[in-house]
C-alpha cells in the first residue's frame, strides 16, 4: 500500500517483486513462530500480494485476504489460483472496517509489514477485537526499530523509514489500548517481531 492514495497506511507501499521471497524466504516458519494452526479461520490483513496468504491457507481451514489496494490484492488472487488453492477469498476494504468485512469470527489475525503506518491504532485493535472469536488471536509483525540503513536486503537498505519504525513496547501499548493483551513476543529474523496479542478478560 502507498501513502499517496487517501486512506492508504503511511509507509506500507509493497516493495519491488523479488525482495520478500530473499528476506523470508520460508514464510510458513515466519507463520509457525506467531502461532497460526491447522483448521483455523485466518484473516491475512493487509495482505498485500499474498506472500504469506499462501502458506496460511495451506494450513488454515479458511483464509479472508483484505487489503485496501486492489493492485496487490489482485496480485494475491493470482498467486493463490495459480496455486491451486480453493480457501481463500479476496476483499478489498478499509482495515477499521475489518468487522463489517469479514462474514464470520476469526481465529487469527495475521498482519505483517503494515502496522508501522495505521493512523490511529488503537481503533484497529479494537476492529480486530470486534473481530476475533473466543479466544482469538491478533499477530503484528514489525520491523525493530533499527536505522534503515541496517536493515539490508539484496544489497539495499528495505522496509519503513527509521521515524516509522515501532519498538515492541509501543506496538504492545498501541493494541493494548484498543482491549487486547499481549500473550507472547517472538523474533522472526533478521530484522522483525512479532507481537501475539489475544483478548483482555
Amino acid at each position: 500500500m502507498t501513502s499517496a492514495i487517501p486512506g492508504f497506511f503511511q509507509g506500507t507501499e509493497m516493495p519491488s517483486s523479488g525482495w520478500w521471497e530473499a528476506l523470508w524466504p520460508d514464510p510458513a516458519a515466519v507463520l509457525s513462530a506467531t502461532g497460526i494452526k491447522p483448521g483455523m479461520e485466518v484473516i491475512d490483513l493487509c495482505c498485500g500480494d499474498g506472500w504469506f496468504t499462501l502458506p496460511i491457507a495451506s494450513t488454515a481451514r479458511h483464509v479472508l485476504a483484505i487489503d485496501i489496494d486492489a493492485d496487490p490484492l489482485e496480485a494475491a488472487r493470482h498467486r493463490l489460483t495459480q496455486s491451486g488453492v480453493t480457501n481463500c477469498d479476496f476483499v478489498a476494504g478499509d482495515a477499521y472496517e475489518l468487522s463489517r468485512l469479514a462474514p464470520r469470527p476469526a481465529d487469527f489475525i495475521f498482519m505483517a509489514n503494515a502496522f508501522h503506518g495505521v493512523p490511529d491504532r488503537p481503533r484497529l485493535a479494537r476492529a480486530v477485537r470486534a473481530t476475533l472469536s473466543p479466544g482469538g488471536r491478533l499477530a503484528i509483525v514489525n520491523w525493530h526499530q533499527r536505522p534503515r540503513e541496517t536493515t539490508i536486503v539484496l544489497g539495499e537498505p528495505r522496509g519503513p523509514r527509521t521515524e516509522l519504525r515501532l519498538s515492541p513496547e509501543q506496538t504492545i501499548a498501541a493494541v493494548e489500548a484498543g482491549g487486547l493483551r499481549l500473550a507472547e513476543l517472538v523474533e522472526v529474523p533478521p530484522y522483525h517481531y512479532g507481537a501475539v496479542f489475544e483478548q483482555a478478560e
